[in-house]
């Protein structure tokens, strides 16, 4: 087994969208593993936000 990783990019930072990215990963297995905000000197929003994501998966590759 391997840990496999995902990652979310979002451009609409609000409590919505992170919440509905953050669900949607889930639902298809994945575990949520961390969230990093990009920010701008203009604004005390932030401009975008990355979530991690992480899995275990069979390891697929040469036996040999």
């Amino acid at each position: 087994m391997g840990l496999r990783y995902h990652f979310r990019e979002l451009s609409t930072v609000t409590d919505e969208a992170i919440e509905a990215a953050v669900n949607e990963a889930i639902a298809d297995g994945w575990h949520f593993d961390g969230m990093h905000f990009a920010m701008t000197p203009a604004s005390k929003r932030p401009a975008m936000a990355f979530l991690a994501f992480t899995r275990e998966e069979e390891d697929v590759g040469d036996d040999g």
